[in-house]
């Protein structure tokens, strides 16, 4: 699937000069990770806009509020999320299109792009890391089934709240079936 601006600006609610400099990093991703088929790729970029806010931040807004203090050691998400020393809550916030958080994720991330995320967690801002990252993930948790088969419910419940079986509404919900419908409808003109 060749991505364009007027794809991406569609399926991830982004502004086409924006969308533009995504292109190269997300069509590299979707390559890489074989996210090809209409409504896997429809997925994947209503999932990336509505975690970065429309390609708009690849690092999580810092408060913190009470739920990121909530990834400081000793507490039960931060147990989830592998964070074991002071600090790894900060370090390793929200990053990335589909925002790898968490040092166990980060250490994982690190594994499958090759990249030294523990020294440096700053990486996955980068466009193609942060692009790469979206994909890694997507590609890992085996969301293009879910996609294929047209649960995009699903795959935002296991981006958003951990479980795609989870009752729990993503975040955002409203926004990301919008997204996801512009999505198939710009992939369908293509």
């Amino acid at each position: 699937m060749n991505l364009t601006p007027q794809i991406i600006g569609a399926g991830c609610g982004a502004t086409q000069q924006r969308a533009a400099l995504w292109v190269q990093p997300i069509q590299s991703a979707c390559d890489k990770y074989q996210i090809m088929e209409p409504l896997d790729v429809a997925a994947f970029l209503a999932t990336i806009g509505a975690e970065s806010m429309y390609l708009g931040y690849t690092k999580e807004i810092w408060g913190p509020t009470q739920a990121q203090l909530s990834y400081e050691p000793s507490s039960k998400k931060a147990t989830e999320l592998g964070n074991t020393q002071a600090g790894d809550g900060r370090l390793f916030c929200g990053r990335g299109l589909i925002q790898i958080t968490g040092r166990r994720n980060y250490t994982l991330a690190a594994i499958g792009l090759d990249l030294d995320l523990i020294n440096h967690p700053e990486l996955l801002e980068q466009p193609a890391n942060a692009a790469m990252s979206a994909a890694w993930y997507w590609f890992n948790k085996d969301l293009s089934t879910l996609a294929i088969a047209g649960d995009f419910l699903g795959v935002s419940r296991a981006v958003n709240v951990g479980s795609a079986t989870s009752r729990a509404m993503p975040n955002g919900w409203v926004g990301r079936v919008a997204l996801y419908a512009s999505a198939k409808k710009a992939l369908a003109a293509a």
